[in-house]
């Protein structure tokens, strides 16, 4: 994605297409999500949090995690978070949104630690919103 320098506040150009509007940057980008399930796991540790740390140290724009409230996957089980029949196993959706080279860099990072789960890849387009200038 787009960098911005603090001290300057120039954008620096990228191989993505961008257009600047205002005070917001429109560029291409590639939406990773990997749909897993709450207790799976990798050497100990959550596989949600073990994907997050690799989006991190691979230097990727951010990553997301959200809980589902209810869902099914390969098992046809239905997980839910209902009171009267709660899960240990609820769906986890991991979010990462970067350039599509970036994205797809990381791919066998991914297919390295995922046992069981969907990886979807979406074709997106990013508006970011630079920080404001402070004391507006």
């Amino acid at each position: 994605m787009t960098r911005k320098s603090k001290k300057t506040h120039e954008t620096e150009e990228t191989e993505e297409s961008k257009v600047t509007e205002g005070t917001r940057v429109t560029e291409r980008g590639l939406r990773l999500t990997v749909l897993i399930g709450e207790s799976d796991g990798w050497h100990h540790r959550p596989l949600y949090s073990e994907i997050v740390h690799r989006a991190h140290r691979a230097g990727l724009a951010g990553a997301s995690v959200f809980r589902g409230v209810e869902g099914f996957g390969a098992s046809s089980m239905i997980h839910t978070q209902r009171l009267l029949s709660l899960s240990e196993d609820l769906p986890v959706a991991v979010v990462i949104v970067d350039t599509e080279e970036r994205i797809r860099a990381f791919l066998p990072l991914v297919d390295e630690v995922i046992g069981e789960g969907v990886v979807v890849l979406d074709a997106c387009e990013v508006i970011q919103y630079p920080g404001r200038e402070e004391g507006r």
